[in-house]
């Protein structure tokens, strides 16, 4: 096992984490989850208990039913609070929670990965105000950071994932390529698997609205760029960025990837990676978790299984490798809360936190943890967490404290997929740093 640690912390040593998601709202709202009941008052000091409302973002196939237990265990050891959680798909989140708040109906907790732009409406409290000291000491002090505006903690992590690039074996081993390590080297591997068997997906690409922000972000990082300078000022129209975009989309027009990555979410890939039918893609740290979870649901034989691993995303002129991932959060809604509101906000993360059930929600989707003691339990849980655990605590992320982050995501989604559509790369990314810049 240290032999293994030793070769994967070499090989992604510049691993980096950040937020997941874009701006994924849908163009309808759909219906809040039906609780069965109707959400009682807030506490007014009458003997009413306090209902809280979350809502949370969909991870998996198993989020659902996870919350859902996790608010019967809570209401059932909570006499004086009413919790109540909905679960939303990360394509329709954004849609939900901003309708909502335009209605005046905000949650009084929200898990999505944005927060910025609701700091700077003046939407949320401290969050530090809403966590008991026990509970908000047991994070890593960088993912504390990402959510620091001007000297405030805002947010606290939920979860975190790594990504890395998880190719078949097999499928490499069949058309005679080594896994690919730079952007010359990918398209050669791209090309020969193609030759190989073309009924092969060779390479995977999310722009949908659900990961199109991670695919600009693995491509520009692994071209020596970013989306901002040293100074924090946005720089989304560098020439290295148009690059890097044009050699995304150059190999969609090629034939050396799905056929729709406009529309096919890295679940459509997962799925197709795993019945063998997709060679090589860029994925979190949960895709075996998700794999064999499949594989378990279809009773698919060993033989039928496929032989897979993980490297370092390629890179393009010698530039160290980075990978973008998930960091996600929890945050308050200021609802003009009374202190017992506040209060039972505290129990509320004091019972998500606690050290084993905090564990089971992280390794219910294959996830990375927030907390050290988290970590720890993962690690001794799964052994095959334990390289990505080593990892987690230092990482790089995107700039989501900049309030402007929500539109630059949906901006570059955008600027993929008018570009697979044929537009031009380095005039849409010049349009989009008109309209962010100012």
């Amino acid at each position: 096992m240290k032999k293994f640690l030793a070769a994967l912390l070499a090989l992604v040593m510049v691993l980096s984490l950040a937020a997941c998601g874009g701006d994924k709202g849908g163009d309808t709202t759909p219906p809040p989850a039906d609780t069965g009941t109707e959400a009682p008052p807030a506490d007014t000091g009458s003997g009413e208990k306090t209902a809280i409302k979350v809502i949370a973002a969909e991870y998996g196939q198993n989020t659902k039913q996870w919350w859902a237990d996790f608010v019967t265990e809570f209401n059932g050891s909570h006499d004086d609070i009413e919790l109540t959680v909905e679960a939303v798909s990360w394509n329709d989140i954004y849609t939900v929670v901003n309708t909502r708040v335009a209605n005046n109906d905000a949650p009084d907790i929200l898990n999505i990965d944005v927060f910025a732009d609701y700091v700077a409406d003046d939407l949320l409290l401290p969050i530090q105000d809403c966590v008991s000291d026990e509970t908000y000491a047991k994070f890593y002090d960088a993912f504390l950071e990402q959510s620091n505006i001007d000297g405030t903690i805002w947010a606290i992590p939920d979860l975190a994932s790594a990504r890395a690039m998880y190719y078949n074996k097999d499928i490499l081993e069949a058309a005679g390529v080594e896994v690919p390590t730079t952007w010359d080297e990918l398209r050669a591997a791209c090309e020969a698997i193609k030759a190989y068997d073309p009924s092969i997906y060779p390479w995977g690409i999310d722009m949908t609205t659900d990961e199109g922000q991670a695919a600009f972000a693995y491509y520009i990082w692994n071209n020596g760029s970013d989306f901002t300078d040293a100074s924090g000022n946005w720089t989304l129209d560098a020439d290295a960025n148009v690059e890097a975009i044009e050699y995304a989309i150059g190999l969609v027009k090629d034939g050396l990837t799905n056929t729709d990555p406009a529309n096919e979410t890295r679940y459509a890939l997962q799925d197709l990676f795993g019945a063998g039918k997709l060679a090589m893609m860029i994925g979190p740290n949960s895709i075996p978790t998700y794999i064999a979870d499949n594989y378990a649901k279809a009773n698919t034989p060993a033989e039928e299984q496929i032989d897979y691993a993980f490297a370092a995303i390629p890179t393009n002129g010698g530039n160290a490798s980075v990978s973008a991932g998930v960091m996600d959060r929890f945050m308050v809604f200021d609802n003009d809360d009374s202190d017992e509101k506040i209060e039972a906000i505290k129990e509320f993360f004091d019972f998500f936190y606690e050290d084993g059930r905090y564990s089971d929600w992280v390794l219910m989707e294959g996830f990375l943890p927030a907390t050290s003691a988290g970590g720890e339990i993962v690690a001794k849980a799964d052994e095959s967490m334990a390289p990505w655990v080593d990892i987690v605590g230092s990482c790089k992320f995107y700039p989501t404290a900049k309030a402007e982050w929500a539109d630059v995501k949906q901006g570059v989604i955008d600027v993929e997929q008018q570009a697979l559509l044929g537009g031009s790369v380095e005039e849409l990314l010049n349009d989009l740093q008109a309209t962010i810049a100012g």
